[in-house]
């Protein structure tokens, strides 16, 4: 398994001001699978992706990357796990826009002090199908192509798994489907493992596996989801009240 995660709870608050944002989730993210979590606003699907992430911790339970415990860790233990194992992608692509398009997908490995593996880097540059853009910065690209170079960024490293919140949040849908078709191409052609919280039902119909969360718990499962089964899963919740 990429990552797991055992009786996760998670609560802020405390007395009567006290919410339940993760009750006692116990989840894989197998190695090699696009996976898609599902559910309405406080369902608690971005918080769980934040705790499986290491950023943000668990009131109780477990969360393993790998076979990497990560409660047992210290604070630069953490940041180092998050730097070399770790990838992420968030709504806000999160570019430097001083930088060129090339230097912001190797930033992490700038920052980490490491050597670039280029042979890897022109494997990503030619998957993300921006070679001949490298020497732009952020002001010159589509917002399809800065979210591709965040999505590069992401994987410069090799991490074990790239963690993605609402890729696509900020894009139009072409250049939605243009990302969202990376990221299934990293699956199944790079061997990557990437788990993303969407509330789309097309972006979400993407991704080999989808979990539905409602509040704070994980309540239904889909393999080989569509965009047309996602939707009709999501109105049959509605029509019993398990997202309303």
């Amino acid at each position: 398994m990429a990552a797991c995660t055992s009786d996760l709870s998670k609560a802020y608050g405390s007395g009567d001001t006290r919410v339940v944002a993760l009750d006692r989730i116990s989840i894989a993210f197998r190695k090699g699978e696009f996976t898609a979590i599902m559910g309405p606003s406080g369902s608690g699907k971005s918080t769980l992706l934040h705790c499986v992430a290491g950023l943000d911790s668990a009131s109780s339970g477990s969360v393993r990357i790998g076979a990497t415990e990560l409660s047992a860790l210290g604070d630069r233990q953490l940041t180092e796990l998050r730097r070399d194992r770790i990838g992420f992608i968030f709504q806000a692509f999160n570019l430097l826009p001083t930088l060129t398009a090339l230097e912001n997908i190797t930033l992490p490995v700038d920052i980490a002090e490491r050597d670039v593996d280029r042979r890897w880097l022109d494997t990503i540059v030619t998957t993300v199908g921006l070679s001949h853009r490298l020497g732009h910065r952020p002001a010159q690209l589509s917002g399809g192509q800065q979210q591709r170079v965040a999505v590069a960024r992401a994987l410069v490293s090799r991490p074990e798994i790239i963690f993605a919140d609402e890729p696509t949040g900020n894009l139009d849908s072409r250049a939605g489907a243009e990302v969202l078709g990376f990221l299934r191409d990293c699956v199944r052609e790079l061997g990557q493992t990437v788990v993303m919280v969407t509330h789309d039902p097309v972006a979400a119909g993407y991704a080999d596996r989808i979990v539905f969360l409602a509040d704070g718990r994980l309540v239904d499962e889909m393999t080989e989801p569509t965009a047309d089964r996602v939707l009709d899963r999501i109105k049959d919740f509605d029509a019993h009240g398990r997202t309303s």
